[in-house]
């Protein structure tokens, strides 16, 4: 998470260690840690400005005494015994070793006295951050954790927003890295679950020309996600992009269950003149082999994601558990409740079928009977 504000880094750091030792006491990190830190040990040297121009001293004078002694800039070559050295004007190591030896080097004024830098200026030490970072183009301090081993990255985020709150004014935040696509992207599951839905229920429509039969074909879609979501109750898995994309597929896999029951009985009831009672029963008879060889199928295919070791093993592993679970409840429910929403909303197709041919009739008369009239 990232913390930024208005204020100089002083105020960011302050804020920033608040946020880790409430990390370090919630228990839902391993480590927590951040970009910005104020160990960086910094010189200071304070010029009194119209003390030098009295003595005749120009800060130019200064800043080139200072990078002449200091810098250790390279400067010209020359040649010893055939072999080039650089040329690195430098006072010796023991006498800039400590802050305090800068009041010793001298300064040229501008009668070409030297004085010693001690006359116009004072030396004293502090901390600065290791780093002037930004973010939006404020300054900013960035913070990093290791969720505990069974954290998920939505309860570090849930903490994280909550501590986020108690920030003063000035400051906002923003997430980073696997967090911000939690952030942005968790809720668009509901979306593309229920454009998922939409769009099968509008094909299911438009191939039965009906709007209750989809309705009974998809009534085993939120058992087969309950059977789904089990196991990530009790912890065997996370709610994460992987087990995101096997609970939509899980939604057309689990439908082909109830379209060869539906289709199948419709097609008892035209044909066989059954009721929806005993339509729908000889479809589950007829149709059980089918649906257990495809369960058998999509759950054998899957088993060895739920036994992948290695590098990825990890997403294999939650899409498998979603689609094992997820097909062999789905489909032991669908079995038994299916049937029974279809003998309660399902259309009695044999009183459209007894129309249809009514109408047939009455058409077939009518032109008999046109035909059978002598023409004038």
């Amino acid at each position: 998470m990232v913390i930024n504000s208005t204020l100089g880094y002083q105020s960011v750091y302050e804020q920033m260690l608040k946020l880790k030792d409430a990390a370090r006491k919630s228990g839902l990190f391993m480590v927590s840690d951040s970009d910005l830190e104020f160990n960086q040990p910094v010189v200071r040297i304070k010029v009194d400005r119209s003390k030098a121009n009295n003595l005749g001293i120009t800060m130019q004078n200064i800043g080139d005494a200072l990078a002449t002694l200091l810098g250790g800039n390279y400067v010209n070559r020359f040649n010893l015994q055939g072999r080039s050295y650089q040329v690195i004007p430098q006072v010796p190591r023991e006498k800039r070793m400590a802050p305090e030896a800068i009041g010793n080097y001298y300064v040229k004024t501008a009668t070409g006295s030297m004085l010693p830098l001690s006359t116009v200026v004072s030396v004293e030490t502090a901390t600065d951050p290791n780093a002037l970072t930004h973010y939006n183009q404020l300054n900013c301090a960035t913070f990093q954790a290791v969720p505990m081993p069974g954290v998920t990255i939505g309860q570090a985020v849930d903490f994280l927003e909550a501590e986020a709150k108690k920030l003063p004014a000035g400051f906002s935040h923003d997430f980073l890295a696997d967090a911000r696509q939690y952030v942005h992207e968790g809720d668009q599951l509901a979306i593309t679950f229920a454009f998922a839905l939409i769009v099968i229920f509008l094909v299911l429509a438009a191939q039965f020309e009906s709007l209750r039969d989809p309705l009974i074909i998809m009534i085993s879609v939120p058992m087969a996600i309950a059977g789904a979501l089990t196991p990530l109750f009790f912890g065997w898995a996370t709610m994460n992009i992987y087990t995101q994309v096997g609970l939509l597929t899980l939604v057309g896999l689990i439908a082909k269950h109830g379209i060869l029951m539906v289709e199948f009985a419709n097609e008892l009831q035209l044909k066989e003149r059954l009721d929806r009672r005993s339509a729908i029963e000889m479809a589950a008879r007829v149709r059980l082999r089918p649906i257990l060889m495809t369960t058998a199928a999509m759950v054998t295919g899957v088993v060895p994601l739920l036994a992948a070791t290695g590098a990825g093993a990890a997403s294999r592993f939650s899409i498998g558990l979603v689609l094992v679970a997820g097909m062999s409840i789905g489909t032991l429910f669908t079995l038994f409740v299916l049937p029974a929403v279809y003998v309660a909303i399902a259309s009695d197709h044999r009183v459209d079928a007894s129309a249809g041919h009514a109408k047939k009739g009455r058409k077939f008369d009518l032109t008999s009977a046109a035909e059978a009239q002598p023409a004038e």
